[in-house]
């Protein structure tokens, strides 16, 4: 289990601010910061951009201040017993970039609730939230390389998932993103481990599956409703994803079966 000892988000201070314990906590220390810092690195300080993740094991040298008008981060101090933690890859000590930032402050607001509040499932909670973070500061940790573009291609991605529907090109996405179609399509493959026109079918099927499990649309409406306009490659598509055609994925076993009040026209 994860006990917290104290943690804060957006902790802010001035320019003169160093935080320097030589011994180190006798606990473990998270911190995220907001802005660029300087943190002390096998006895050499460098400054930090910001968004970056730094853990100190219990007794380990801890210095830190800030480099410009003001310094503001998020922390939590903790004891554990956790393999996870204790085992963790992460180089204790050293700072590193943050793939999603926002995403971990607000786990951070969510640990601080929770860590205030005495609800009944408290532990379960915080630790559940700590595991959480800590995956999501693994990813960050795992990925060598932090793209500038990454908070566009991530918000280009959630935006394919959220309207798969819509006329999705290789030349509209790299439009968007405002760099070239090759370029486009070598980048998203790099961060997500698929092409982005992978993604655009991979969101349509998903959409798919799930008008054929939960709603009333016949096929026909369905294929329309996904952003397709032509049956036969929809149904090439389907297949080819699920490994069996729309008709008969609905009926499979499924944890609430298809309301089916429209007859479907048998498609092949």
């Amino acid at each position: 289990m994860i006990h917290i000892d104290y943690t804060e988000y957006d902790a802010s201070h001035t320019s003169d601010f160093v935080f320097d314990i030589p011994e180190g906590h006798d606990c473990w220390l998270l911190l995220l910061t907001q802005t660029p810092a300087i943190f002390m690195v096998e006895n050499t300080c460098r400054e930090y951009p910001s968004n970056c993740a730094i853990l100190y094991k219990p007794k380990q040298r801890i210095y830190y201040r800030a480099c410009g008008e003001r310094y503001a981060n998020d922390w939590i101090r903790f004891y554990t017993d956790e393999n996870y933690v204790i085992t963790t890859p992460i180089q204790c000590g050293v700072p590193f970039q943050i793939h999603d930032p926002s995403y971990c402050h607000k786990l951070y607001q969510l640990l601080v609730t929770e860590h205030i509040l005495n609800n009944s499932f408290k532990d379960i909670t915080i630790d559940n939230l700590f595991r959480i973070l800590f995956n999501k500061l693994l990813e960050s940790y795992d990925y060598k390389t932090v793209t500038p573009l990454f908070k566009n291609l991530k918000e280009l991605k959630m935006e394919i998932y959220h309207r798969p529907y819509e006329e999705w090109t290789v030349s509209r996405m790299a439009e968007k993103l405002n760099i070239s179609v090759g370029y486009m399509q070598d980048i998203y493959k790099n961060t997500f481990g698929v092409t982005c026109m992978e993604d655009v079918i991979n969101s349509r099927i998903n959409l798919a599956k799930k008008y054929l499990v939960y709603d009333q649309y016949t096929i026909a409406e369905i294929i329309t409703l996904c952003g397709y306009r032509n049956i036969e490659h929809f149904f090439r598509q389907f297949k080819k994803t699920t490994g069996v055609t729309p008709n008969q994925f609905r009926k499979l076993p499924h944890a609430i079966p298809p309301l089916q009040n429209k007859k479907d026209k048998d498609f092949p």
